[in-house]
């Protein structure tokens, strides 16, 4: 008996050696829980980055915390519930945002580049209220791999520049969401150079003074859009429909239309720049 309980502490003893923190280091073991994350945050001092970087967060119920622009690079945030949390100003460099819920949450000025954001939750109900709505207000989504609801979401001045949202399958759907819907977000003055928004729902968009040059938008939905100023020079707008869009001062240089639905009824025509050079 004495030998086995010997052994047994032999062992956490060792375990404790190889799991401890290295000096200085301030990362959470892939296995905390909500209650670390929160002490580390809590105790972060001002002016401070705390660092998560690759950890293991997923399906932890992080609502409502700040991140204090914490480091979280590569971390694995799978399922995890973000409803409420400020995570403006964080590093998300590659992080897995995949089934994470965002009701709520403050992504503003934080770098989410080469993220997977695959269909998370941004309401509590079917019905789509502005106040549940995601924040990422000038965020950098730069190749971001992204699918799911953002209705009413803020992109105000964000850079989704080679980000991709089109469906993922042959058929074009997952489960009951078949194409990445932005009804009514804001993306005015947002940066969409080359990103693949195959067949996505931009209807009654805000899409002022946004650069989509070179954007795919084949199949889109963009009836009721705001395109004001925007640059749609060599943007793939083919089988879209722009019904009722407004393309005032648009740039519609070398803009491919081919068998766009709506295209008499689009606003401002007569006042977009090098709509003559527009590909029909």
């Amino acid at each position: 008996m004495t030998f086995g309980v010997s052994k047994c502490l032999f062992g956490l003893a060792i375990a404790a050696f190889l799991f401890a923190p290295t000096p200085g280091s301030r990362a959470i073991a892939a296995d905390a829980t909500a209650r670390d994350i929160a002490k580390l945050l809590f105790n972060a001092a001002p002016g401070t980055h705390p660092t998560l970087r690759g950890q293991n967060l997923s399906r932890l119920d992080l609502a409502n915390l700040d991140f204090k622009g914490a480091d979280l690079r590569s971390a694995n945030f799978f399922g995890a519930d973000l409803s409420g949390a400020n995570l403006s100003g964080t590093n998300l460099e590659g992080t897995n945002l995949d089934r994470v819920t965002l009701i709520g949450t403050r992504l503003d000025g934080a770098r989410l580049d080469n993220a997977s954001l695959m269909r998370p939750s941004t309401s509590q109900g079917l019905v789509m209220l502005a106040s549940e709505a995601p924040s990422l207000k000038g965020s950098s989504l730069r190749s971001v791999k992204f699918f799911g609801t953002f209705t009413g979401a803020d992109f105000t001045g964000a850079d989704l520049t080679d980000s991709v949202c089109a469906p993922t399958s042959k058929t074009g759907f997952i489960e009951h969401i078949w194409r990445t819907d932005f009804t009514s977000a804001n993306l005015a003055g947002a940066t969409l150079t080359r990103a693949d928004m195959t067949r996505a729902n931009l209807s009654f968009t805000n899409l002022k003074g946004a650069v989509l040059r070179d954007v795919i938008l084949v199949d889109a939905d963009l009836s009721g859009a705001d395109l004001t100023g925007a640059d749609l020079s060599g943007a793939n707008l083919s089988g879209a429909d722009l019904t009722n869009a407004n393309v005032t001062d648009a740039n519609l240089e070398g803009a491919k239309l081919h068998n766009v639905t709506g295209f008499d009824s689009l606003k401002g025509a007569a006042f977009a720049r090098n709509a003559t050079k527009a590909v029909r």
